[in-house]
């Protein structure tokens, strides 16, 4: 076997420069990447409004609309319970500082890292660096908050143009290749299409299932807001591997700080234990993962990658997108191999 160190180098050099890329116009690509996905789940939605002679721009204005609905519907659900958290923060806040300043002075006592430290003290010093740092905070949450927005708005307005324009786009991506092979590429396009519809799909129900799971086991422990911190515990598991762990560790320091008894805590931690083990050896193998057909070193790549290139985003993002890479793999002989890797 030859190996040719000229392709070689075009090689690293192609995936660099796609690195660069995908990391410089994140602002644009983010938006973009999230809106195609969307418009595969609205795209059955939007033709079963155009078949009730709806007009494009009209059923793709509906479609979007319905989603506002439904999360405008979900956010109000969880609005009250959301609002007690918040009023509770302050009584959360001292409390965690209080724990932690027992836990510095006990390891100190043993250890004798800083002389005569005392509790109060240590309390004082970190209530009053948080109070300093409260400013820069504010700051940093207002400008995150429009920089989403924004995205969101982009989104938005990306999803609609690309269920309006659906039919151009395609014919366009048609007209690259060859006249004789564009029925073999039109259907290369709707096996992507039907790869990340499902995913998402599959997400959906996913989300639903371990919401209703989480909420009833808290709801039985006694946690107070159980159905807040359960969906919102589900709507991490999106985040593969980590996002159900990510997703146990607030209502976990909640019951720590709320109720004296420490196993509420333990309570808890068992159960998102019991609900990520089921989940992820039962549930989402057979929901979800039969529409990605990723193996699971493929799928842990996808998670890392994404997450040095995109953040949290490019976490959710990057496992669909290799579940596509994969379909467009198998159609090229020349990329066969990428495909039997993923």
């Amino acid at each position: 076997m030859n190996l040719s160190f000229q392709k070689l180098f075009y090689s690293i050099a192609t995936a660099f420069l796609l690195f660069a890329i995908l990391i410089f116009a994140k602002p644009i690509l983010i938006p973009l990447s999230t809106a195609l996905l969307i418009s595969f789940i609205l795209l059955p939605l939007a033709k079963k409004f155009e078949k009730w002679k709806i007009g494009k721009t009209l059923a793709a204005f509906l479609s979007i609309f319905a989603v506002i609905l439904i999360i405008g519907g979900v956010s109000y659900f969880f609005s009250t319970q959301m609002i007690n958290v918040a009023q509770e923060f302050t009584h959360f806040q001292d409390k965690i500082i209080s724990a932690f300043a027992d836990v510095t002075v006990y390891i100190n006592h043993n250890v004798s890292f800083v002389e005569n430290l005392e509790k109060g003290e240590l309390f004082n010093r970190m209530k009053v660096w948080l109070t300093d740092s409260t400013g820069f905070l504010v700051s940093k949450t207002v400008s995150n908050t429009a920089t989403l927005m924004a995205g969101l708005l982009a989104t938005i307005v990306f999803t609609f143009l690309f269920l309006l324009y659906r039919n151009g786009l395609t014919e366009a991506f048609l007209a690259f290749s060859p006249e004789n092979k564009r029925e073999r590429v039109l259907k290369m396009f709707k096996s992507v299409q039907q790869v990340g519809q499902k995913y998402l799909f599959g997400m959906v129900i996913l989300t639903v299932i371990i919401g209703l799971a989480n909420s009833l086991g808290l709801l039985i422990i006694g946690i107070e807001n159980p159905f807040l911190f359960g969906f919102l515990g589900a709507a991490l598991a999106i985040i593969p591997y980590i996002g159900t762990t990510m997703g146990a560790v607030i209502p976990l320091i909640y019951a720590f700080v709320s109720y004296d008894s420490i196993w509420m805590a333990v309570a808890v931690a068992i159960l998102f234990w019991v609900v990520q083990l089921v989940t992820d050896n039962f549930l989402t193998p057979r929901i979800v993962g039969g529409s990605l057909k990723i193996n699971a070193l493929t799928a842990i790549l996808s998670l890392f990658v994404g997450a040095a290139v995109w953040g949290l985003a490019g976490m959710i993002l990057f496992l669909p997108f290799a579940a596509m890479l994969r379909v467009v793999c198998e159609e090229f002989e020349e990329l066969k191999p990428i495909a039997l890797i993923i």
